[in-house]
């Protein structure tokens, strides 16, 4: 059997984030070449793979996908771990159609760009994915704080829609002696802030509720004492568990925002960076996977509230029925994006043994 943990610190060593990860690309055609996928598909929305097995497109097709880039800090979110559990699910997968032929087809997808929120948009727009038949579509995420190989599931939203917002109010600078004279949109900032606080609704139990405003950054006038401030940039990050919650909440802050410009005499420029979707994980096809579980001897924790952070995974499952799944990487770990945070190998087996059960 391939030293996947090998593999794996291979890639731990080469970190690459979103749009430059071609060492992961290589590694991953390299590894395929010793299996016998019926179709390789390489640069799939930058320096996405998709391998399938199953030479009819019409068949269904059970769909798995792993992520590849790295943070600015190297591969502290365990993005390595998930593309090394995808490369270990090929060569089980090989196997089995290596002395069977199923009347499905498995297609697996490495993909770039998770953590910017553009990766899965680049691979959707490929239009790879449309030529296949996806009936279930599967991801899953280390998580510290939970036991090693510890299967845990949210049975709707798995994690929060959010996105950056960035609200740009524009007035008119005058001289610091005469502010009258000028419109100073330092008030209206002000206002803000303390608006968009009233939004937060922290009951993680209540899906349709949760909402969280969190300030991010606020840029008023610049360094001169001479001159009254005539402009502000203020950012916000928005979440909500679902996507209804996220438009709402999106409409809502748009409208606080003109209704405090206009009192104020600003005009309001508005930038969205970052948006994610809520990942809502299908009813029907997590009552399946748990019956899987259990019919196959697996435990598993049911996670009542969904996680905080976010997961471009949300947009296959907007097209198509399936879920995200968490696993646990130990209870002593760091929490994700920490510093200290490694990927256990460990868990490399157990989680690629978990999604060939829901494969085969």
């Amino acid at each position: 059997m391939t030293d996947y943990k090998t593999i794996r610190q291979s890639l731990h060593s080469h970190p690459q984030t979103a749009g430059d990860e071609q060492f992961a690309h290589d590694t991953i055609i390299a590894q395929l070449q010793s299996l016998h996928p019926d179709h390789v598909y390489t640069h799939v929305g930058g320096w996405g793979v998709v391998a399938v097995w199953g030479s009819d497109p019409n068949a269904p097709t059970i769909a798995f996908r792993a992520d590849t880039d790295a943070l600015p800090i190297g591969h502290r979110c365990g993005h390595d771990g998930h593309t090394t559990i995808l490369l270990r699910l090929a060569e089980l997968i090989d196997e089995r159609f290596s002395t069977s032929h199923p009347r499905f087809s498995i297609l697996l997808l490495w993909q770039p760009a998770e953590e910017t929120g553009e990766g899965a948009r680049a691979v959707l727009e490929s239009g790879i994915l449309q030529q296949y038949n996806i009936v279930r579509f599967y991801a899953l995420h280390n998580l510290p704080g939970y036991p090693l190989g510890e299967v845990v599931i949210c049975e709707r939203t798995f994690a929060a829609a959010s996105t950056g917002v960035v609200y740009h109010l524009v007035g008119r600078e005058t001289h610091a002696s005469t502010p009258e004279l000028g419109i100073n949109p330092g008030l209206a900032v002000g206002e803000i802030i303390h608006r968009f606080s009233e939004y937060n609704h922290h009951d993680q139990s209540d899906l349709q509720r949760f909402r969280q405003a969190t300030l991010i950054c606020v840029q008023l006038g610049a360094p001169a004492f001479g001159t009254s401030a005539g402009h502000a940039d203020i950012m916000f990050t928005l979440r909500a568990f679902t996507n209804s919650g996220m438009e709402q909440m999106l409409s809502a802050a748009n409208a606080t925002v003109d209704e405090i410009a206009r009192r104020h005499g600003l005009t309001v420029g508005r930038m969205f960076r970052e948006p994610f979707r809520a990942t809502e994980n299908d009813p029907g096809c997590v009552d399946e996977v748990k019956a899987t579980l259990a019919s196959h001897g697996v435990s598993y924790t049911v996670k009542e509230s969904p996680f905080r952070w976010s997961e471009d995974f949300a947009e296959y499952l907007t097209l198509y029925r399936g879920m995200m799944l968490g696993i646990g990487s130990g209870e002593h770990q760091p929490e994700l994006h920490h510093p200290d945070y490694e990927f256990p190998d460990a868990l490399i087996e157990p989680a690629a043994s978990l999604f060939a059960t829901l494969a085969i």
